[in-house]
């Protein structure tokens, strides 16, 4: 049964999720993730500026590797925003950091989420969200565990053999114990959710190299935490690998942005009904595309203007 206190936190955070909310921001990385965190802002989800002339906001000191790559960021329900991050390309560990305005940062922590398998190979593309229903944020990462989930090894690249992990926490001092979230019986990375009010849908990327599918399919959830609908058909465009799907709805559209990383530009998709899509990526406007600091696996988020307008001017500490 939810709490009283557990039912108003929720109400505030839908109230703020509604409140004039007309500025977006993309998280995002470059190169490998050795300068830290990046931010692009737009007004319609079409055309993306970067922020700080392209200048990191926040620069990776946890983990071996002190990567921050595949940046996600959530809203709290009191206006905080808590940041998860790949922190290297082998390691137990993700990255955690917390700020009111992108500026003035909480110290880093390491969050060892996958300790407990002395034989992880890695913990890749942390999400994070926030859970209305139990009060509390849910973060979850793709990690291979060698020799678990037999029936499909070999299937990704060097021996990689992804399945979907979680966690959840209410003050990121406390964690409640790693669990499988998500094993849609194939290799799957870069998992990530579409919000819409109180329906939800899991984007998942098939991470199979033989044979070759890296596209991106849809599963509707009944929670945060399952149970999730068998996959949709693929539905990004045909041949196209890609990673790092982020997706927000602005007005009566759903976008989903990805990484097109063979090609090394981002792509886009659009739809009403999250039946049928339609490839908008000629639409859209990237920072810095084509070049060796363009956009990688970030996310997308509704904040207020006034946040973007204060990034706009402030200098950085």
């Amino acid at each position: 049964m939810i709490t009283l206190r557990a039912f108003l936190a929720s109400l505030a955070f839908a109230a703020i999720g509604a409140a004039a909310d007309s500025a977006y921001l993309f998280t995002y990385f470059t190169k490998n993730g050795e300068d830290g965190l990046h931010l692009a802002c737009s007004t319609d989800g079409y055309k993306w500026d970067k922020l700080n002339n392209g200048k990191s906001y926040l620069t990776p000191k946890v983990g071996k590797s002190k990567l921050m790559r595949d940046p996600c960021v959530v809203r709290g329900a009191d206006d905080t925003f808590h940041l998860v991050w790949t922190s290297g390309w082998n390691e137990n560990n993700i990255g955690y950091a917390s700020t009111r305005d992108f500026l003035t940062w909480s110290e880093q922590k390491e969050v060892p989420v996958m300790a407990h398998e002395p034989k992880v190979r890695n913990s890749w593309a942390p999400e994070i969200h926030f859970d209305q229903k139990r009060g509390e944020f849910i973060i979850f990462w793709a990690s291979t565990i060698p020799g678990k989930f037999a029936e499909t090894a070999g299937a990704s690249e060097d021996q990689y053999n992804h399945r979907m992990y979680c966690t959840t926490t209410k003050d990121f001092a406390t964690f409640s114990p790693t669990k499988l979230f998500y094993d849609p019986g194939f290799s799957v990375i870069d998992a990530t959710f579409l919000h819409d009010g109180a329906r939800h849908w899991l984007i998942l990327k098939d991470e199979t190299r033989n044979p070759p599918k890296k596209y991106l399919q849809l599963a509707e959830a009944g929670s945060l935490q399952g149970p999730f609908a068998k996959p949709s058909a693929p539905f990004t465009p045909a041949g196209l690998w890609v990673e790092g799907p982020t997706a927000i709805k602005i007005g009566d559209d759903y976008l989903l942005y990805y990484d097109a990383y063979q090609k090394k530009h981002y792509g886009a998709m659009r739809s009403r009904d999250l039946k049928t899509w339609e490839d908008v990526s000629a639409k859209m406007s990237f920072p810095d595309e084509n070049t060796p600091v363009r956009m990688r696996h970030g996310t997308v988020i509704a904040v207020p203007a006034a946040v973007v307008a204060k990034l706009k001017t402030a200098p950085i500490p």
